[in-house]
């Protein structure tokens, strides 16, 4: 995990002992070398640089390479500082100044992160000790374009839960009732003969073919065609996904299509046309026509009715984002603080997304109507709008397992182009691919989290979790960019799954107040009055804006929760001194009992 840039003291950092002992996030501290590592992390070069902290002043330390981190720890500065950063996360790296400069500490290298902070370090000007440590930053922190593997498949960790486990796509969708009598599995897809961004099994219309899917998937964009992702409970309405209709300029038409539409419309018995929310503002969505894209016409499906969300494009989001990272990192101007986060336009387009999931879900749940969900590829707006719908109306994914399936199925098994979004390891950081697509869906996730704080098993801290391993490449759950290339190159045996570490250590990521309630439909409020910036993410590398401090009834709930199990244990010991002949088993048996005796409600 990267940890923050801030000074923290650890007292016993510099013990003269080398035992290893285990860290929060299940790294290994050996205290001859300073650094934590992981099993299957290698230490590569470590060199003295000047810490250019835009905080605190230059910070002499001793930075370590390995072939996962960066991790700087400074010499002569009391509290110690520590800087500790996945070498995922860095995005560019730069040489900052040249031979002939002169200003103290105007030599050395920039670093910038996608985890919204940037670094800069300075060295001295003799022999190649930039060049060095350059190429080696460069070689290990984008190690596709130097052919070599991403630190993920070289990790070693061992965990007691298996992630690669929890997501199950027939498991879930039997949990959804399904197939039934209108919908059907279909393996048309297995070999992703069908479609090579989408996952292999997939739920159709029961009466319609796959010889019909076939004819239907030449007319929609890159052969996305209309699938169910969730069907409600009790009316039967279903949310479908899908690409833009291949119309072009000149008007194409295709009857299969209008068929296959027609058909998911008529599921659930509804005598109400059929709703599509394509995610684009409509003239996005008439420019697409020039490129052979567009949307689906009055004309040639009268059955259905269409609605533009004016979500834009990702080009759109990562302006955006770039905008925010510059009001918040290094300084923040509070003078003019809240026009300059307007100017950003973020919290407008959250509501955006926001507001298109919540028409989604009334639409489903009120209107009891289909609904179809596509922007353009079908793979970016479309995820956010069917995950965000699902999360507010199926209460299991606001568990902790859940929300992981949810991730599972909607973004990554459904082809969310993670490695064009990301970078995973490539050094083209100017790629016009990149966009915090799935870090907006994220932060929607955080703002529900808040308007409904007893709603959601996990925490901020699962979230940030999340995010923070979207870069690292430690795990192999967010690397490449659909379930055809993970399985060629056996991502799920090679690797380790990000839900491993969350599962195996659950109470870390575990919201205290969540009350567990079925079927109960979570409409948050999207005005950007009840919006705010999520500050513990965005702005959590400055020390000077006091981050949020833990809720005091979370914590005093925590500290009795705490107490109780300490009481229980006592219990425990009490009663094995008293009786020296109970057994291990039926100790703890009474033990249980007698706990579900003295469960207390807070």
């Amino acid at each position: 995990m990267a940890s923050s840039s801030t000074p923290r003291c650890n007292s016993s950092s510099l013990e003269n002992s080398s035992i290893k002992k285990p860290m929060k996030d299940g790294t290994n501290w050996e205290h001859n070398e300073e650094i934590p590592r992981i099993p299957g992390e290698m230490r590569i070069t470590d060199k003295e640089v000047i810490y250019m902290c835009p905080f605190n002043g230059p910070i002499k330390g001793r930075v370590y390479i390995t072939n996962y981190r960066l991790y700087l720890r400074s010499v002569e500065s009391d509290p110690v500082v520590v800087l500790d950063v996945p070498l995922g996360v860095i995005s560019r790296i730069e040489k900052m100044g040249g031979a002939s400069s002169r200003g103290e500490n105007s030599y050395g290298l920039d670093i910038t992160c996608k985890d919204m902070r940037n670094l800069r370090f300075a060295l001295k000007q003799e022999g190649h000790s930039r060049r060095d440590i350059f190429e080696v930053l460069t070689k290990y922190a984008f190690p596709q374009s130097h052919n070599l593997q991403l630190f993920a498949f070289l990790n070693e960790e061992k965990f007691p839960e298996n992630g690669w486990l929890v997501y199950n796509p027939m498991v879930e969708y039997r949990r959804q009732g399904l197939p039934n009598e209108q919908w059907r599995v279909t393996f048309l897809n297995e070999h992703y003969a069908l479609c090579d961004t989408y996952p292999s099994l997939l739920v159709v219309p029961y009466n319609a073919t796959d010889e019909d899917l076939k004819k239907v998937s030449a007319f929609r964009s890159r052969c996305r065609i209309p699938v169910l992702s969730w069907i409600h409970p009790e009316n039967q309405a279903v949310i479908a996904r899908s690409s833009q209709p291949l119309v072009g300029m000149s008007g194409k038409r295709n009857k299969d299509d209008e068929r296959y539409l027609e058909i998911i419309r008529e599921t659930n018995g509804q005598i109400s046309k059929l709703t599509i929310y394509d995610a684009r503002p409509s003239v996005n969505a008439v420019a697409n026509k020039a490129t052979g894209g567009g949307y689906e016409s009055d004309d040639a499906y009268p059955n259905a009715e269409l609605f533009f969300l004016d979500i834009h494009n990702i080009h759109v989001m990562r302006e955006s984002l770039k905008k925010l990272k510059d009001i918040v990192y290094p300084h923040v101007e509070e003078s003019h603080w809240l026009s300059s986060l307007e100017s950003t336009h973020w919290l407008e387009h959250i509501k955006l997304v926001l507001t298109g999931a919540i028409q989604v879900a009334d639409k489903v749940s009120s209107g009891k109507s289909s609904v179809l969900v596509h922007c353009s590829d079908g793979w970016d707006r479309t995820a956010q709008l069917t995950s965000l719908a699902m999360l507010m109306l199926d209460s299991y994914y606001r568990t902790i397992v859940g929300f992981e399936v949810l991730v599972q199925k909607e973004w990554i098994s459904f082809g969310h182009k993670f490695a064009s979004r990301i970078g995973h390891g490539d050094k083209n950081h100017a790629d016009a691919d990149r966009s915090p697509i799935f870090l907006q869906f994220i932060d929607c996730v955080w703002q529900m989290s808040k308007q409904f704080p007893t709603a959601f098993e996990f925490n901020e801290q699962f979230l940030i979790t999340i995010l923070d391993h979207l870069y690292s490449c430690r795990f192999g759950t967010f690397l490449y960019s659909c379930d055809s290339v993970r399985e060629r190159e056996k991502l799920s045996e090679k690797t380790v799954s990000l839900w491993s570490l969350i599962n195996s250590a659950k109470s870390k990521y575990t919201n205290p107040f969540y009350t567990k309630e079925l079927n109960r439909a979570l409409y948050p409020v999207a005005s950007m009055r009840h919006l705010e910036l999520w500050v513990n993410y965005y702005i959590r590398w400055n020390p000077r804006i006091r981050q949020q401090q833990q809720n005091p009834v979370e914590q005093r709930y925590m500290e009795l929760l705490a107490l109780r199990d300490d009481y229980m244990r006592r219990l425990e010991e009490l009663q094995i001194t008293n009786n020296p002949k109970l057994s291990n088993s039926s100790s703890s048996s009474s033990s249980s009992q007698m706990m579900s005796h003295v469960q207390t409600h807070f």
